[in-house]
């Protein structure tokens, strides 16, 4: 009935205001009872929503055991980037630590903006995934430290995925993708739900398909690869897997998969984490084509990583704290309020586990997961790629036609920075 949809929704809704609400609402839950008009202070800038949540649920200790006021500062996205590099110019920073999206550190390092974490004493220790470190090193050193797991997982309504005749577990490939989303928009509803409202998404969503079929954007010198064998078929593959869908905002495909209206799309945790009383879960996403194809690596990162601005006034403040924040325990603190740590020690707690069943799909996702490129072009690669991945799929041009001219266009723009 009509009513019940409409309760689905709400409920839904109400679980992604808690995890795409400003950070600083958590402010009121760590007061620490140190005098702001007399301790020092330091500055964060965070990414806002449930990743600037976690960090902010963890520091009123912090700041009563070194009398210290952590003022954060939450910006979306693209402000953090921009105001991360424009800080950077100035002798002495605003900012004493930041989150740092994992495409951002090889123009941050190009850029000299980091500081030398090995340099300072810090380094990563094994309870953290190994995967997730790659990113963090510049010619053996360290400038980041991975602190939000967020990765590519399978996104998908339990109630339309048994009625194809399927388990989670089951869709462990593309194909089986497929199947359950051809039944399900054969039954009336929508089958695969994607983002088409910015190039990023148009790229980021498609990228766990293209890995599938063995394809990347670029080769190990990062030239791009666009127009080959393996991106053409994976390409034609996601046109016929969205066919059974539609494009959609990401609170809209949330949405449409929590009520049954949608089957299926690629989510991240960051978005919310399902509990066993959800209708929705999600899986890892195995990286093959058929059950019986070679599989590759196919989980792609958006973690959100922690750094020190180099020209950060409060250096050795600023290193306690990111030691403080990498603490595992400190880390286990922050998942009821949306935390997920890259660590063994809270994706596989038992407990932790009882709580949040998705996490053993984290695990999976982190341990066999990609970076985007380390390349400080990424953000001109992905809107000159998304731009034609539109017009793709809008049909305005030919998977070759597309193709091809994405691949003549990075090259200019690859060759002329």
């Amino acid at each position: 009935m009509w009513w019940k949809k409409m309760v689905s929704v709400l409920l839904v809704a109400a679980m992604m205001t808690g995890a795409i609400s400003c950070g600083k609402s958590n402010s009121s839950k760590r007061e620490s009872g140190v005098d702001p008009e007399t301790a020092p202070h330091i500055s964060l800038a965070l990414r806002s929503g449930v990743y600037s949540d976690a960090i902010q649920s963890c520091l009123a200790d912090f700041e009563r055991e070194n009398q210290v006021i952590c003022d954060v500062y939450d910006f979306g996205e693209e402000e953090l980037h921009s105001g991360i590099l424009e800080d950077a110019t100035n002798a002495e920073g605003k900012y004493d630590l930041c989150m740092v999206d994992g495409s951002w550190k090889a123009e941050l390092t190009t850029e000299n903006v980091l500081l030398n974490l090995s340099a300072e004493g810090y380094e990563l220790d094994d309870d953290i995934i190994e995967a997730t470190k790659t990113i963090c090193y510049g010619e053996g050193n360290l400038y980041i430290a991975p602190y939000y797991g967020n990765v590519t997982v399978l996104l998908f309504n339990k109630d339309l995925v048994a009625k194809a005749g399927f388990k989670g577990e089951e869709l462990s490939s593309l194909e089986a993708i497929k199947d359950v989303c051809k039944v399900t928009k054969e039954k009336g509803n929508l089958g695969f739900m994607y983002r088409g409202d910015s190039p990023n998404n148009y790229v980021v969503d498609f990228l766990p398909i293209l890995c599938s079929f063995g394809g990347w954007v670029v080769d190990e010198n990062n030239k791009p690869t666009v127009n080959t064998k393996e991106f053409k078929d994976a390409m034609n593959f996601y046109l016929e897997l969205i066919a059974t869908g539609k494009s959609e905002s990401r609170d809209d495909l949330i949405i449409a998969i929590a009520n049954g209206a949608a089957a299926m799309a690629v989510g991240w945790p960051g978005w919310y984490t399902p509990t066993t009383r959800s209708s929705s879960d999600y899986v890892a996403i195995h990286g093959r084509v058929t059950d019986d194809a070679v599989e590759y690596n196919a989980n792609v990162y958006g973690i959100w990583t922690i750094g020190i601005p180099k020209n950060s006034t409060n250096k050795e403040m600023a290193i306690k704290l990111l030691k403080y924040l990498m603490d595992p325990e400190v880390q286990k603190s922050t998942i009821e309020y949306g935390g997920v740590p890259c660590r063994y020690s809270s994706l596989t707690d038992e407990k932790i586990l009882a709580d949040n069943p998705p996490f053993k799909a984290v695990c999976t996702a982190l341990e066999n997961g990609v970076y985007r490129p380390v390349m400080k072009e990424w953000p001109s690669f992905y809107t000159i790629l998304g731009n034609e991945m539109e017009k793709i799929i809008s049909g305005e041009k030919s998977v070759d036609a597309g193709l091809e001219d994405a691949q003549k266009e990075l090259e200019e723009m690859l060759e002329n920075s």
